[in-house]
């Protein structure tokens, strides 16, 4: 008589399921992760150790027998920078990242635009389609004010003639 063993290996290995439990952790801690937050911490911590410094400076010069007075003083100057700096300096990095997202969101767009207008000087088909796309009324809605401004400057000394084709 014949019998068949079947055993019951796990199909799945529990350290790889363990690994990519951590690595999806991982993604979801930096998805979290705000660069203002983390902007308002460096710079607190630079302009609290900084004035760390400097009350260290001052009190080594006082504390000659008075040592533990000194780091007290020391720590309570350290605690109320925190305390008094932590807001001011939070929304100045949340200004700062606001303004550096706004600069590079333009830089992308005036680079797109440099790249629309340069393909649109050698494609003649798609200079004729912004220039229809300046005839509508939404133009300016549509199309960023670099290309409207390039392209009726570049419509106003051809005005009344067709576009030569294939070159402008």
């Amino acid at each position: 008589m014949t019998s068949f063993i079947q055993p019951s290996f796990p199909t799945r290995h529990l350290g790889v399921e363990r690994a990519e439990a951590a690595l999806q952790s991982a993604r979801n801690l930096r998805g979290s992760v705000d660069s203002a937050k983390g902007l308002a911490a460096m710079l607190l911590a630079a302009i609290v150790s900084a004035l760390l410094v400097v009350a260290d400076q001052l009190l080594d010069s006082w504390a000659d027998g008075h040592l533990m007075v000194a780091w007290v003083i020391l720590w309570a100057l350290g605690f109320a920078a925190i305390a008094l700096l932590a807001g001011t300096v939070r929304r100045f990095s949340a200004k700062l990242v606001g303004s550096l997202d706004g600069w590079a969101a333009r830089k992308a767009q005036a680079r797109a635009d440099e790249r629309l207008w340069s393909l649109a000087l050698k494609d003649a088909r798609l200079m004729s389609d912004l220039q229809s796309a300046l005839a509508r009324e939404d133009a300016e809605d549509q199309l960023s004010p670099s290309v409207v401004l390039r392209a009726r400057a570049r419509r106003e000394p051809h005005a009344g003639r067709p576009l030569p084709f294939p070159y402008l």
